[in-house]
């Protein structure tokens, strides 16, 4: 599956922010769900490919999904 055609519980829109701030809201918004919930996130800063995997090995959130739709981003995590 995609990460658009995932079901998410909550979506977040990061798109228009610079790194570090989708990963900050990222955090912020997966501290306000419970375990086992999809996250949608939509960036398009380029280096969010990579800040999202690091964030995902480092926290424990299992990034499923990771998609580009021309200059954006779209990005499923499930809380651990």
């Amino acid at each position: 599956m995609t990460a658009m055609t995932l079901p998410a519980d909550v979506e977040l829109d990061a798109r228009g922010l610079n790194c570090p701030l989708p990963i900050l809201r990222t955090k912020k918004a997966l501290n306000t769900m419970t375990s086992g919930q999809l996250l949608r996130v939509f960036a398009t800063d380029p280096g969010a490919v990579r800040d999202f995997q690091a964030f995902s090995r480092q926290t424990g959130h299992e990034l499923l999904a990771s998609d580009r739709a021309g200059d954006e981003f779209h990005f499923v995590m499930r809380k651990k």
